[in-house]
């Protein structure tokens, strides 16, 4: 009895947190500012993103360098 009164309680915390997450992300989603899609030849906003060996790279450091290309793969990971 005391067993399974335990295992209620783990799964009764495991399923809160499963539903904390779930509304942290809902509530990220609905908050997030709406995105605008680039037209070609018009500049990209700086953005920073990490890089191997805990470095950072950031868009304004690669621009000093030359022309960057972005090419995104949207449908790489969607499994059609």
């Amino acid at each position: 009895m005391n067993l399974m009164i335990r295992e209620g309680s783990n799964m009764g915390k495991k399923s809160r947190l499963i539903g904390g997450i779930v509304v942290g992300l809902v509530a990220g989603l609905l908050l997030a500012g709406p995105a605008s899609a680039l037209d070609v030849g018009q500049k990209a906003p700086d953005f920073t993103l990490p890089a191997p060996g805990g470095k950072e790279v950031k868009l304004a450091d690669l621009l000093g360098k030359g022309p960057v290309v972005i090419y995104t793969f949207i449908q790489a990971f969607a499994g059609l």
